[in-house]
């Protein structure tokens, strides 16, 4: 579903874009740790290369951005790559 965007001002557009694509890298990464049904195949399996390259991207994605953020944006960026990573801690046992 696209959002709409008629009542957003540029900068909150850029926003909400942002903040989608580190929702979608979240639930890969979930996905990939068997958290979360694929909706593809409405089955749940496990790939940790794949959640470790969500997580390793979104780390990616926090160092080039460091400083350039709005701090709601960073907080959950920062709040989002430590719930990965403790589940990721948890998946790999």
């Amino acid at each position: 579903m696209e959002p709409d965007f008629k009542n957003m001002t540029p900068e909150q557009q850029r926003q909400l874009l942002f903040a989608s694509l580190i929702q979608q890298h979240e639930q890969l990464a979930m996905m990939g740790m068997g958290k979360l049904k694929n909706p593809a195949t409405d089955e749940i399996s496990t790939d940790l290369r794949q959640a470790r390259f969500m997580i390793d991207t979104l780390e990616a994605l926090q160092h080039y951005t460091k400083g350039q953020l709005e701090d709601e944006l960073s907080r959950y960026l920062q709040h989002v790559l430590n719930t990965l990573r403790l589940n990721y801690a948890d998946s790999s046992k």
